[in-house]
């Protein structure tokens, strides 16, 4: 993926960018749990909560949003990859952009089900530091705590 352009989320990003997420969440082989708000509501959380948060980027191939990253404080909240993509470099370009603005160290939560997030982020230096039954989640799945570099979690 020589040709993608990561850029801040703007306003006319959000309804494609809940896109990207939501065909990710609900592609055919997907290791995620169904979405459990619908995709209005989807596209209406992009707008409304994680785009004035200002920590959104989008990653552009060809004019079009073909990933999304959203960091909150020094947690890699969000990273979806439109799935004809997946596999081609967009998503460790935008790990790589998370760890240049969070040098201190990232921590995320990936559902346990997922092993190719797993896989994933441990081949980008993420280490596991603890599972969940789920409880805290949306979803109620269980899930995972990992972390790289010198986030504070990563002593516990």
């Amino acid at each position: 993926m020589d040709d993608v352009w990561i850029r801040p989320m703007e306003p006319y990003d959000t309804d494609e960018a809940a896109a990207v997420w939501w065909r990710s969440r609900h592609a055919e082989g997907s290791q995620l749990p169904p979405a459990i708000h619908t995709a209005e509501q989807v596209r209406g959380w992009f707008a409304e909560v994680l785009l004035p948060d200002g920590q959104s980027w989008v990653a552009m191939d060809d004019g079009r949003i073909v990933a999304v990253l959203t960091l909150d404080g020094d947690d890699l909240d969000q990273l979806y990859v439109d799935p004809e993509l997946a596999g081609q470099g967009v998503g460790s370009t935008l790990v790589d952009l998370a760890k240049d603005l969070r040098p201190g160290g990232l921590a995320l939560w990936t559902f346990q089900s997922n092993t190719r997030a797993q896989a994933f982020y441990r081949r980008h230096g993420f280490t596991e530091v603890r599972r969940t039954d789920g409880a805290a989640n949306e979803e109620r799945v269980p899930d995972i705590r990992m972390v790289w570099g010198a986030h504070p979690e990563a002593a516990s």
